[in-house]
């Protein structure tokens, strides 16, 4: 699901998943729309530390390419579905080395109202975050991991109850390295 990160020509949706650098300048220009009073975008930027890691100096992640694109797709459907009024929506993730500083994730969503597009934000990210088999590895001062090693991937919260991304409601996978 690699992209060239340009908005799309036509449609409401913007997914991606790129070794390039995010645009969140223009992802934030994107989703305004004229009957859109509200524009809420969430930016995951690297830092330069984490819990009992300080001077974190290389954040690379990877992902499971084949399964991002439905279960981004997914989380989008399901915004939609629970927040019908939504104008646009922008759900984009690095891969590769990021500096600290840089967005690793950028999530934007244009609505109405601001209730709905911080809802839906905030939904967008959380449901990334546990359901997209994306992994973060981290080097410090004194050691590296790639995270919380293996980690649950759940499935897409939905309001019907299906999933829409495979392969499996739940799954243990490891990073790509930590089975290496």
């Amino acid at each position: 699901m690699r992209v060239v990160l340009a908005p799309p020509a036509s449609g409401d949706t913007w997914l991606g998943l790129s070794s390039d650098p995010l645009p969140s300048t223009e992802v934030a220009d994107w989703v305004v729309m004229p009957g859109c009073g509200a524009v809420v975008q969430f930016s995951g930027t690297a830092r330069d530390h984490s819990d009992d890691r300080p001077g974190v100096d290389l954040l690379e992640y990877e992902a499971y390419e084949e399964v991002v694109e439905p279960r981004l797709a997914a989380i989008a459907s399901e915004m939609r579905q629970r927040w019908e009024d939504l104008g646009r929506i922008a759900v984009l993730h690095r891969v590769g080395s990021v500096a600290v500083g840089d967005p690793a994730v950028v999530v934007a969503v244009s609505s109405p109202h601001r209730d709905a597009a911080f809802e839906a934000a905030r939904f967008a990210i959380d449901t990334l975050k546990a359901s997209v088999p994306i992994w973060k590895r981290e080097r410090w001062q004194g050691g590296e991991s790639w995270g919380l090693e293996p980690q649950h991937i759940v499935a897409v919260p939905s309001l019907g109850g299906a999933d829409a991304g495979a392969p499996s409601p739940s799954a243990v996978l490891a990073p790509p390295e930590a089975a290496r």
